[in-house]
Parts: C-alpha cells; structure tokens; sequence
C-alpha cells in the first residue's frame, strides 16, 4: 500500500480531478458552501442542546483541528458560557498539543480543565490487564485511553446536565477509525458529516490558526502516532477514494483508474467501511416478537 500511496502522491496533480478543481469537485470547500456548513452545524448543536433541555455541551480537546473546530462552533451556537473544553493527555509527547489546546480554549472565552491520565492508565496496567490478558497489547491499550477519556467527558456532562460533542468526522467513521464507546461515544456527532478535507476548509472558515490546520493528525494513543500511519495514506487520498465508493457509488476499478492507484488498494478501503459497520450501529438484538424496533435516536436526550 505504501508503494500506492507514494505513486498516487506523485501524480495527484496529474490523476486527482477533485485536487486540481476542489471547487467544482464533490467536497463542499467553496465559501458559499463553508457558510451554508457553518450554519447547518451551528443550529444542529444549538437545537438539539435545546430538545435534550441541556444546560451546555462538553467538548474533550487534544489541541488538534477537529476538537478545535468542534468548539469554535459549539462556543457560536450556545455562547462560550455553555461549553466546557477537557484536555486529557495521558503522554508527555501530548503535553505540547495539551498546551494548544489550553491556548485554543482561552481565545474562544470558554471553560478549560485538564485531567492527566496517565496515573489511571498506570494502574489499569498492574491491576487489571494482567488479570485479563497480555499487557503488552498496544492497540488495546490505545482503546483504554480513548475509553478513560470518554469516562471523564461523561462524568462532567452528567455533573454538568450537559450533552458530550464527539469531534470524529466523516472520513474516521466510515473507516471505523475510532473507537467503540471510547471517543465515538458521543450525544452528538457535529462534524460527522465532513470528510477531513471539509473540516480543513472550515476550519480557516471559522479563523483556526494555520499551526492548528497544518498539524499531523493522531489519536495520541501513544508516542509518534499519527494518523496516516494507521490508515496507510494521507486523508486527501481516503476522501477521494470514500466519495468514489461510497458518495458516489462507483466500482473499485473506476475510482482507482481516477486517482491513479491501484484498485487492490481502493478495495482495500472499501472492506474497512463495511468491516466497521457494527461500530456504527446499535447492538444487534434477536427481534423477538411484534415489537416495534428501536435504536439510536429513540432517546429523546439524544434526539
């Protein structure tokens, strides 16, 4: 795969349509689309706080662009006096993008705590992995730190009577590129329909500093992580191979003839969406009987 990343980012100017006219391709990145974006997301956050009869929303920030944009949006929806930021390192190497995130929060006038979580993630390690399995499991603890952060986002939303805002956009959901009741446990989804490429451009929309855009993206599970690794290529790549396959419906074949890489790679993609599905939906029950189905957005505080 790397070999195709490295060929589709030599020639993207020559095979990506969507990078030489961004504006006229699939992603809404022209300034009349930002704002209209701006707006729809705006009175998304401000209407469901609203129905959820919430005093205010929670927003746990890594000092990276999508919890950035998150709370810039959510401070003009419901007033900086609503939103609480939870900076949540549990690395040293997080403690700068921590400090980001702390500068980030002052600027838009709203509430900032930081909890270490290092101390927690310590003792899940002598006291409870090993008990259970290996402790030597890095992607399973990278899991823990998601779930301990969403923990802490909870707790201060139900001491709050506040609604907690996941900062996932569209590009990691539909790859399954977080984690299951860990940071994609959230009330609200407010970015979740923006492809990485989308929130970039809103992000400059709504005045994020370019230090801020221009970060390497990463979940902070551990040291040098970043997200390109994990996912194998860079987000401009994965957003014109998902608006193929999935906007737009296309075959694997055609979407790699597009973009200049090979189709193993697209196909690639595609079996990530449809292997990520369970983290998407409900839980699966049996169907016993003539009740009627439920599922998410039948709770009206998350309605």
């Amino acid at each position: 795969m790397e070999d195709c990343t490295a060929e589709y980012i030599e020639n993207k100017t020559t095979y990506g349509r969507f990078f030489e006219h961004p504006h006229e391709g699939p992603f809404l990145t022209a300034s009349m689309d930002l704002e209209r974006v701006r707006e729809e997301v705006v009175s998304f956050i401000s209407q469901r706080v609203e129905r959820a009869d919430a005093e205010g929303v929670v927003v746990p920030m890594s000092g990276g662009i999508d919890s950035t944009v998150t709370a810039a949006i959510a401070a003009e929806a419901l007033g900086a006096d609503r939103v609480l930021a939870l900076r949540l390192p549990c690395h040293k190497t997080e403690y700068l993008d921590a400090t980001d995130a702390r500068t980030i929060a002052e600027g838009l006038g709203i509430e900032h705590r930081e909890v270490q979580l290092r101390g927690l993630l310590d003792r899940f390690e002598t006291q409870v992995a090993p008990t259970i399995g290996p402790t030597d499991e890095r992607d399973a603890l990278g899991n823990v730190v998601a779930r301990l952060r969403m923990t802490c986002a909870y707790y201060a939303a139900n001491v709050r009577s506040s609604l907690v805002l996941g900062t996932a956009n569209r590009s990691e959901l539909l790859l399954g590129y977080f984690t299951k009741y860990g940071d994609g446990g959230a009330d609200l989804h407010p970015l979740g329909d923006l492809y990485k490429t989308e929130v970039r451009a809103l992000a400059t929309r709504v005045g994020v500093p370019r230090r801020i855009v221009e970060k390497d993206p990463t979940a902070g599970f551990w040291a040098g992580q970043t997200d390109a690794d994990d996912l194998g290529a860079p987000y401009d790549l994965l957003d014109a191979i998902l608006t193929g396959l999935i906007d737009e419906g296309k075959r694997a074949e055609t979407v790699a003839d597009e973009l200049g890489v090979e189709r193993g790679m697209v196909e690639e993609y595609g079996r990530r969406c449809r292997s990520s599905a369970h983290k998407r939906a409900s839980p699966p029950k049996p169907g016993i009987g003539d009740r009627p189905a439920f599922g998410v957005g039948s709770d009206d505080r998350a309605e």
